[in-house]
């Protein structure tokens, strides 16, 4: 492909709204055109990059006994009804009507449709196991898109779908995603961590994400540094540690006039004497989240939820554990109302109309700091047993690098940001149990299949690649996924000897099968080429010069080493095939 009838256009300004790196250089580059909010096209090189992963998914899959199918992008309400999300799902499902009136939804995931297809085809034991895929654009409503394609509203995704006839096979089966998924994110070259997670939306009794590690990454994991366990923020179990907080100031219970203070911090160095003066440790303090709790039974209440003033609420966790479909920061005056008290000396002491779930770090502690529900003043000498009436324990707070792992006993946790690229779930019964897909067994006997559910983000993996492969010039493609392998810069396009020399080199590597980009460009100095050739980040520049043919040589670099060789003409031929071959 020659450059100079090439559908693209590079930029030298950083777009205003690219906030991450892989959307600058992607719009720098020419491959991305935002249409609408969260809404790319997609340009030559973007595109075979895409397909280029698409194969190795493809592939990868097959090898692993996985059937490709396509579903429709437009799916009817009803099948969303009768697995109960089409009101569950919240305003990320694109709902919309036909000129009849019919409730349609753009697809966000497939569970529903592929479930549909499945009970209308498959009737006995003996048709299972059975595991399909596609990949296909998903639309999901995003209040904020953001990143360019890591957090877009359009997308490409794979997702797959498996079906069991008991929980056995569909752990076999996870477990041959699980590796499968290993392999694929291996083969395109990335540095990743499979962790453990939330089921989220989609739902299931247990899942693993599959996170390229970037500084940009949105999510926070969480490492043991002795044992394998790695899980996202949203799940990293705490170890419930037997300690009170060192040096802890002993407290009697009693109002304190603290006029504006209003967080954990302030509180602590508010308890200044000669004993203490730095004032209180901070996880002698306590912070109240009062929330607005769905359970799942659709009934609304009120849940106080208390932590250390030291650590962050986990609303994954709190949600999980209480056991509630969503929860939500209750009203700010409603809240006031409850306690009759201003924001900032809200506490849990005396509000026994509600239950409260409180950090299992805080049983034992008798000396803790909260709010006292009274504007300008604070409870010291708090205790939780003693003090809250309807009181649940639990694991709620954000684990954090340093504390202790929660699964093995020498461990402690290493941070890290992650960009999410894949997902894979158990979902047992949870879409083939109300949608009524069933199978026969053996002994003729009506049951529910078992499910399993397997994602990857197609455009996201791609632009995490280039957030994990990049530097101050341009892009660093992975060979994997690269648009192509070569760039032949043509440095002096109206000269008839370097055109001779690029002209055979390009009859040379049709017939080789090897992916080439020649810039022939006339119009462009040597040093844009370079620039521009620097930015679109192709592993391996052929450089072809009236200077370097006077010599005998033109010049091979690497994109990623930077290493140049200076080849004799004779040579070139045999190089490249050299160079291709340990490419592939």
């Amino acid at each position: 492909m020659r450059q100079s009838k090439f559908l693209f256009q590079t930029h030298r300004e950083i777009p205003k709204d690219a906030e991450v790196i892989s959307h600058q250089l992607m719009m720098r580059s020419g491959m991305l055109l935002k249409l609408a909010s969260g809404v790319y096209s997609y340009f030559p090189l973007l595109f075979r990059a895409i397909q280029k992963f698409e194969s190795i998914v493809r592939e990868e899959l097959e090898k692993s006994g996985c059937q490709e199918i396509l579903m429709p992008f437009v799916q009817p309400s009803d099948l969303w009804t009768e697995s109960g999300r089409w009101g569950a799902y919240g305003k990320e499902l694109l709902r919309f009507q036909d000129r009849k009136n019919n409730d349609f939804c753009l697809g966000p995931t497939h569970e529903e449709v592929v479930t549909d297809m499945v009970r209308k085809t498959i009737k006995s034991y003996k048709q299972l196991p059975i595991n399909v895929f596609q990949i296909q654009t998903k639309f999901r409503d995003e209040i904020r898109p953001r990143f360019g394609l890591l957090r877009g509203r359009e997308f490409i995704m794979k997702d797959g779908y498996s079906f069991h006839t008991d929980d056995a096979d569909c752990d076999k089966e996870y477990w041959n995603m699980f590796e499968t998924y290993k392999r694929i994110f291996t083969r395109v070259g990335l540095t990743f961590r499979a962790v453990e997670a939330d089921s989220g939306a989609i739902g299931g009794s247990f899942t693993h994400e599959f996170h390229v590690l970037a500084e940009s990454g949105e999510d926070s994991i969480l490492s043991c540094n002795h044992c394998d366990y790695t899980s996202n923020i949203e799940k990293t179990e705490c170890r419930l540690l037997s300690k009170t907080p060192a040096n802890p100031v002993p407290l009697k219970p009693n109002h304190f006039y603290t006029p504006g203070v209003l967080g954990q911090v302030e509180q602590a160095r508010h308890m200044v004497d000669s004993a203490h003066p730095q004032g209180m440790p901070l996880a002698q303090t306590t912070k109240l989240y009062l929330m607005k709790v769905i359970d799942l039974a659709n009934q609304e209440s009120v849940w106080g939820a208390v932590i250390a003033g030291s650590h962050e609420l986990n609303l994954v966790k709190m949600k999980n554990t209480i056991k509630a479909q969503s929860i939500e920061p209750l009203d700010l005056t409603v809240a006031e109302t409850l306690t009759q008290c201003k924001s900032g000396f809200m506490g849990p002491v005396g509000l026994d109309q509600i239950n409260f779930i409180v950090d299992q770090e805080l049983k034992g502690q008798t000396s803790l700091t909260c709010g006292a529900n009274k504007t300008d003043y604070h409870h010291f000498g708090f205790t939780p047993e003693r003090d809250i009436k309807n009181l649940h324990w639990g694991d709620i707070r954000n684990a954090e690098a340093g504390d202790r792992c929660g699964r093995c006993e020498q461990g402690t946790y290493l941070a890290f940001r992650g960009i999410e690229v894949g997902q894979v779930f158990k979902l047992g019964l949870k879409y083939s149990l109300p949608m009524k897909c069933n199978f026969l067994d053996m002994n003729g006997k009506d049951k529910p299949m078992v499910m399993g559910c397997y994602g990857i983000g197609i455009t996201r993996t791609v632009a995490a690649a280039i957030e994990q492969n990049h530097d101050a010039d341009g892009i660093v493609w992975p060979t994997s996924i690269a648009p192509y392998h070569f760039h032949i810069l043509n440095l002096d396009s109206d000269s008839p000897e370097t055109s001779r020399v690029v002209n055979s080199l390009e009859t040379f590597l049709k017939n080789e099968g090897i992916e080439f980009l020649i810039d022939d460009r006339s119009a462009l100095s040597p040093g844009a080429k370079f620039k521009d050739a620097d930015l679109l980040g192709l592993p391996y520049r052929v450089t072809v010069g009236s200077k370097g043919l006077n010599e005998g040589i033109v010049e091979i670099r690497n994109r990623k080493t930077k290493e140049v060789q200076k080849i004799s003409i004779d040579l070139l031929h045999a190089k490249i095939l050299e160079i291709n071959q340990n490419l592939n």
